[in-house]
């Protein structure tokens, strides 16, 4: 995988340049910590029996033989846990936005297969699950609610209180009727309908917990595979009814997240409520099984986009009606966070004029929760009629693109959807990845090609990302800096990082805010207890609002430094310089004190302080970011070649020009670049949540959702644009686009390369099977005309 800049910076300056991640050697050495490493004395072990059936009335359980078994501690059903929550609403939405129904085992009705009905705790993980298999439920079936495309129409209801199945819906500032004239008078309309597939995150490491009550003190601790450890800690505490600072939480090492790990979801109440009944910790960790029938679903929804066109394929208005699948407990409720694909669907490009209108269905499926870039299908619907625009205008897909969208020395400006777009760079990202793919020599290969038989395509993905702010909850960051008597640094921070490298970045970041060497500073993240309150990583936010939370506190550290060490030279502070933890008088070799003899001074010697500045050398500070969101984009190029005959789809060239602003370390921008592209190539070829018609998944091993590998992805080229937004540093966030802007990207180059025949995507994923009955449909209506 290859970049094309970002390769160094000043030598007296670590951002910016590719150092070496703290934690390669820890991880990849097997030493790491995840939460299924966590010991305690006495430790329990967790097991849930969880429903066969997408839905039914249960009628009784018995837990008898159950408790019976040599080892069983205990056996959980919805009457023990679920009267003894307090409080249960995320920091994310707030104590009084509406949600969705969301108990910790359930109670009259089972709404999913592998809905938790029941939790054993036995003395290891093997005597657990022996015990559930012998929990006796009885059940009657209901008619499930499988496909949310036709609940909204059903008689059936996934709740009773909720008849139609309608979660909640919202639009923009138009309706579809007040652009009806736009449309009407059009030289050209264009409608495209896609459907996408549920799939999920599907991290490395599924949901863990460990949660040990220490019954005299009141005290709750626990160990949990999460994105946000403080968002942990409070929610424990609202659910117990407990104060929040008898509560802490500790996240070491966590095997990936991509949103599904920032909030807790169902079983881990289970797990903290049961820690205050049980005399040990207790332990759960979620099998593949588990993860893949119960841990939640993504990306499954559906949307009809239409675009208006002057003669010259100009946009004059654009719409979209979306409906998205909530599943039976979506994590959280999807209604306020799914107005983003409304509000983005506009995209990089000039749109005077846009409607939209979401809806959110319940249906007998796992709940929906946040997947990588959410809002991720506004960019497939817009992405896909583009290219279909194209085709049907006769131009090619590039040039229509050229002809709309946005470049750098146009914004600021705001969207048809009232978005307000700047410090970003569209059409410049769109240029650099089209000549690094050497775009008309594709296009003369393309067609030599199929004179010989072979069918290649290309396909483009443009995007704009929101990243580092957009809510109050995510708007603020804290940072405790101490330099320690020797001289070396700790940086405490929230934390949640979950391979997005934020150990590295922070180290970096906190190197050259304080003049120091990289190797004096340590990073201590993930605890509640020391670290300072913060939202964790999710919304591309960690990089841009930790660079001003360690900037609001280093600052004020390093006048002190300079002070300590000018008062000791004799000199003026500014005749001092402060370098790779060295402070030393400018013209003079003479002169010159290390980290290590400033803070001794600073704690041992305060007679030696300059006059009213303070023993020792620690600092804490928070940003507040200004910004309601800061904008980075990107332009993903995808080529392939399809086989007529097998289906087959082999991806040729990746190409991805992007915008994050100045890079705090490309190494680690490049990373987070690679692996979102490889999530999107496999929601659009491979993986996929499926269920049959009575709601039975029917993937729930690797053997059946199928992942992408290094066999299938080619190698991916980055290409950097740098535009510096308006925060500390100019930095912006990156953990999202990847995963954004890869699987339309990839849907354009196979309709390119089956263009010849016809062939329009309207459903996901693109299976060799769909492919060849796409073909063998376009050839059937090809005879039928």
């Amino acid at each position: 995988m290859t970049s094309t800049n970002g390769e160094a910076a000043l030598s007296d300056r670590y951002v910016g340049t590719r150092a070496q991640r703290v934690e390669d050697l820890r991880l990849l050495t097997g030493t790491g910590t995840y939460v299924d490493d966590i010991t305690r004395p006495g430790m329990l072990h967790a097991c849930f029996v969880r429903s066969p059936m997408a839905r039914a009335r249960i009628t009784g359980i018995d837990v008898s033989e159950a408790l019976s078994l040599d080892g069983v501690h205990a056996v959980y059903v919805a009457r023990d846990l679920n009267p003894d929550v307090r409080e249960q609403w995320y920091g994310l939405h707030g104590r009084d936005t509406p949600d969705t129904p969301r108990p910790p085992l359930a109670e009259d009705e089972v709404r999913f297969v592998g809905d938790p009905v029941a939790m054993v705790v036995a003395v290891d993980r093997y005597v657990a699950e022996d015990a559930a298999e012998l929990v006796v439920v009885d059940y009657d079936p209901l008619p499930p609610v499988v496909d949310y495309a036709t609940a909204l129409d059903s008689t059936e209801s996934v709740y009773a209180d909720c008849p139609g199945n309608l979660v909640g819906q919202l639009a923009g500032r138009q309706t579809m009727a007040d652009l009806a004239p736009a449309f009407d008078s059009a030289p050209h309309v264009v409608t495209s309908t896609v459907y996408q597939q549920s799939h999920g995150p599907v991290p490395m490491e599924t949901r863990g917990l460990v949660a040990e009550w220490v019954a005299p003190g009141g005290e709750m601790t626990v160990w949990a595979s999460t994105q946000s450890p403080h968002e942990v800690r409070s929610f424990c505490a609202r659910l117990l009814g407990i104060p929040e600072h008898r509560v802490r939480v500790l996240m070491r090492d966590t095997g990936g997240g991509f949103g599904q790990k920032v909030l807790p979801q169902r079983e881990d109440m289970c797990v903290m409520l049961a820690a205050v009944k049980l005399p040990a910790a207790v332990k759960w960790i979620e099998d593949r099984q588990e993860h893949m029938l119960a841990a939640g679903q993504a990306r499954h929804e559906h949307g009809e986009a239409r675009m208006a066109f002057d003669a010259d394929g100009r946009i004059l208005a654009a719409t979209l009606d979306h409906v998205q699948d909530a599943g039976a407990y979506p994590t959280p409720s999807p209604v306020k966070s799914g107005i983003a694909v409304g509000m983005l669907f506009p995209g990089p490009y000039r749109i005077p004029q846009g409607a939209f209108s979401s809806r959110f269905v319940f249906s007998n499926t796992s709940g929906r929760v946040a997947y990588r870039g959410p809002w991720q299908f506004e960019s497939m619907a817009r992405e896909v009629l583009l290219d279909t625009a194209a085709r049907q205008l006769g131009l090619d897909p590039v040039e229509l693109r050229r002809r709309n969208m946005l470049s750098g020395d146009e914004l600021p400006t705001v969207n048809c959807n009232g978005m307000p777009y700047d410090h970003m760079s569209p059409r410049e990202t769109f240029e650099q990845a089209l000549e690094m793919l050497d775009y008309d020599a594709f296009r003369r290969e393309q067609e030599r090609a199929r004179g010989e038989g072979r069918y290649l395509g290309v396909g483009t993905c443009s995007y704009v990302e929101p990243t580092a702010g957009g809510s109050p909850f995510h708007g603020t960051e804290g940072a405790t800096i101490r330099i320690e008597p020797s001289g070396k640094v700790n940086v405490y921070v929230s934390g949640g990082s979950a391979g997005n490298s934020l150990e590295t970045t922070v180290i970096q970041l906190t190197a050259d805010a304080l003049g120091a060497a990289i190797e004096d500073v340590s990073s201590i993240q993930g605890d509640t207890a020391v670290t300072p309150f913060g939202s964790g990583t999710g919304g591309s936010r960690s990089g841009a609002m930790t660079a001003g939370a360690i900037a609001e506190t280093a600052a004020g550290l390093r006048e002190r430094i300079l002070a300590i060490a000018a008062h000791h030279f004799q000199v003026p502070v500014d005749d001092v310089e402060f370098v790779r933890s060295r402070a030393v008088v400018r013209g003079r070799s003479d002169a010159g004190l290390s980290l290590a003899e400033i803070a001794d001074i600073a704690y041992f010697q305060t007679h030696a302080l300059p006059p009213g500045l303070p023993a020792g050398l620690e600092a804490s500070g928070r940003y507040r970011t200004p910004h309601p969101m800061i904008w980075a984009n990107a332009t993903h190029v995808c080529t392939c070649e399809v086989d007529l005959v097998t289906g087959e789809v082999k991806l040729l060239r990746y190409v991805v020009s992007e915008d994050c602003g100045p890079m705090i370390n490309p190494s680690v921008v490049e990373g987070q670049v690679f692996g979102g592209t490889v999530q999107g190539i496999g929601g659009a070829l491979y993986e996929h949540l499926a269920y049959d018609d009575d709601g039975n998944p029917v993937s729930t091993t690797f053997m059946d959702y199928l992942l992408p590998t290094a066999t299938e992805v080619p190698v991916i080229e980055v290409g950097h644009v740098e535009t510096p937004g308006p925060g500390p540093g100019g930095h912006k966030g990156v953990g999202e686009g990847g995963a954004i802007g890869s699987a339309p990207a990839v849907v354009n180059a196979v309709a390119d390369a089956l263009s010849p025949f016809g062939v329009e995507i309207g459903r996901l994923p693109l299976a060799p099977a769909s492919i060849v009955a796409l073909l063998d449909e376009a050839r059937l209506g090809e005879t039928t005309r």
